[in-house]
């Protein structure tokens, strides 16, 4: 079964969404860096060695046993016409039983950001965990001044359902969330943020 997990793999119309590699750390570590400042905002502090080879290593082994363990789908996403690393997407904390639900993280680099990469990522991570994995309930949160977060969230189908208090530790400090919820059989009515 890990074998054939391992190989997982979600075609979008731009991108193929897959496990990291080893391969993928120059990459990942570029991305990463030149997207810092742009990150930073919207991420939990970094440690001092998130961009080293050992910690992408861990990250990739992180990824592997998620998938084959059932606990979470974390996936790069990487263009297709050019094979360029353009972000990650993780559906994580899955949980089974009465719950079938899981929690969805994200980020993009700079470069890349509101040409629609996201958004794609996002219902081809969703489709999957829905039909494939059977789930019943995608959970996201963000910071409630990331617009661009919250507006992707809402056009992929996803409703507001409320506010967490001292969700995450954001940039080093508790942050306050907006929370989201995209249901398989969803009968909400839409919300706008405007």
């Amino acid at each position: 079964m890990f074998g054939l997990r391992s190989r997982l793999a979600i075609e979008t119309e731009r991108m193929t969404l897959r496990l990291p590699q080893h391969s993928d750390y120059p990459a990942w570590a570029a991305l990463r860096r030149e997207s810092q400042d742009f990150l930073t905002p919207w991420e939990p502090a970094w440690s001092d060695d998130h961009l080293s080879r050992r910690a992408f290593t861990a990250r990739v082994h992180w990824a592997a046993r998620s998938v084959s363990q059932g606990t979470g789908v974390p996936l790069f996403l990487i263009r297709r016409d050019d094979e360029e690393l353009l972000g990650a997407i993780t559906l994580d904390h899955i949980r089974r039983g009465p719950s079938q639900a899981g929690t969805l993280g994200y980020w993009v680099g700079a470069r890349h950001a509101r040409q629609g990469y996201m958004r794609e990522a996002i219902l081809g991570l969703v489709h999957h965990a829905f039909s494939a994995l059977d789930l019943s309930r995608i959970e996201a949160a963000c910071l409630p001044e990331n617009l661009a977060s919250r507006r992707t969230l809402e056009s992929c189908g996803f409703k507001y359902e409320g506010v967490a208090q001292s969700y995450l530790q954001i940039d080093g400090r508790w942050r306050n969330h907006v929370l989201y919820a995209s249901l398989r059989h969803d009968r909400r009515g839409r919300t706008d943020i405007g």
